[in-house]
């Protein structure tokens, strides 16, 4: 989840005469109340959704996968580590949904837990959908000798390429994700003068206090960094030269029409997802650095764009199994078979028997085609 810089006085509202005045103590409640308020409807509600959309896609791309027991194309390996990664990422998200609508109730070790498994998914989801789009661009830019490569890169390279920067992007987790209660510096004067406050357990990156705002920048810019503009780059330029290859020649034009108009949607679904976001937390990042003037209006604006955008971000994962898995022929009469074993339970031996060969002649992929149409 995104890093906040808390300072809350020791938990206390300090209203020191020589430090402060009443405007701007109120200003600086204002932001917190208003966007707090909205995030405890609108956070559970799209986490939930997310959860049970992408549970449900990821869970049977993971059971077909199962089903036919031995992967046998790069891109059947892609699909399953994708939806790993999309399948635990989207475990988390009860937690926060818990934790957005009232506190943190689930103590520590499973504060730096959801924490560690969240970014780990979180990165490698991203860096699976570049190696994705290098493949496609080896199979269908270089289809003649890219054989090679591409077995390399889906049985090795991917965890050095993926798993392993995911992993060391969690050290941050380890090192500061805590469980804390903050109070909250918000008060409202009732009739009668007095201030109300109240407190509520966070489960957050807690950075030191005198070093905080270099880790949140320094830190934000890291995921900008990883977790978009290099795989963006990467998707942006495979699928681009992948766009002006199948632009040339005459032969095989409707498959070739339906190979462009996927990838136009994988781009645009890529950054339509995660442009907005990183925006959002880019222009946040400027206002703690006072690059770009602060006030309530505009800290509410973004703090309400940052949550809007995260949630877009997020049903990526949602998305994941409709552009790269339900899409895909292959898969489809794989789902198929699968499901209809689950269903006849009293034929399952001779369904499991007959559909398998099936599926092992359409799974002997070319090096273009069904790269694309998959």
């Amino acid at each position: 989840m995104e890093d906040i810089i808390f300072d809350f006085d020791n938990g206390t509202y300090n209203n020191s005469e020589e430090s402060g005045d009443f405007e701007l103590d109120y200003q600086e409640a204002c932001d917190t109340a208003l966007s707090a308020d909205f995030n405890k409807i609108f956070l559970p509600t799209v986490y939930g959704i997310i959860f049970i959309l992408g549970a449900i896609g990821n869970g049977l791309v993971v059971v077909v996968m199962g089903y036919q027991k031995k992967v046998k194309t790069m891109t059947d390996k892609y699909r399953l580590h994708l939806s790993v990664a999309d399948l635990l990422f989207v475990f988390t998200l009860p937690f926060w949904a818990v934790d957005a609508a009232k506190t943190w109730y689930f103590g520590s070790f499973l504060c730096v837990s959801v924490h560690v498994i969240y970014t780990v998914n979180l990165y490698s989801s991203v860096l699976i959908l570049a190696f994705i789009s290098l493949d496609r661009y080896l199979a269908v830019v270089r289809a003649t000798n890219s054989q090679t490569t591409r077995k390399l890169l889906a049985s090795r390279v991917i965890y050095v390429g993926v798993w392993l920067p995911a992993i060391i992007l969690t050290v941050p987790d380890l090192v500061f994700a805590r469980v804390q209660n903050a109070g909250s510096s918000n008060f409202f004067l009732t009739d009668e003068g007095e201030d109300t406050a109240y407190s509520r357990t966070i489960c957050e990156r807690i950075y030191p206090e005198a070093t905080s705002l270099i880790w949140t920048v320094v830190f934000r810019f890291w995921h900008i960094l990883v977790g978009f503009i290099l795989p963006g780059l990467v998707i942006l330029v495979c699928y681009c030269i992948i766009i002006a290859k199948l632009s040339q020649g005459t032969k095989g034009q409707a498959l070739k029409k339906k190979a462009l108009k996927t990838t136009v949607i994988l781009i645009l679904c890529f950054f339509t997802c995660w442009l907005p976001y990183c925006v959002g937390i880019f222009l946040d990042t400027l206002i703690m650095l006072n690059v770009v003037p602060s006030s309530c209006a505009l800290q509410q604006a973004v703090e309400k764009w940052i949550s809007i955008t995260e949630a877009l971000a997020y049903f990526h994962c949602c998305l994941n199994p409709i552009l790269y898995a339900f899409l895909g022929v292959k898969f489809k009469k794989s789902a198929r078979s699968a499901l209809t074993v689950n269903s006849r339970s009293s034929q399952k031996v001779t369904l499991m028997t007959k559909k398998r060969g099936h599926i092992s002649s359409v799974s002997t992929e070319s090096e273009s085609s069904s790269v694309l149409a998959s």
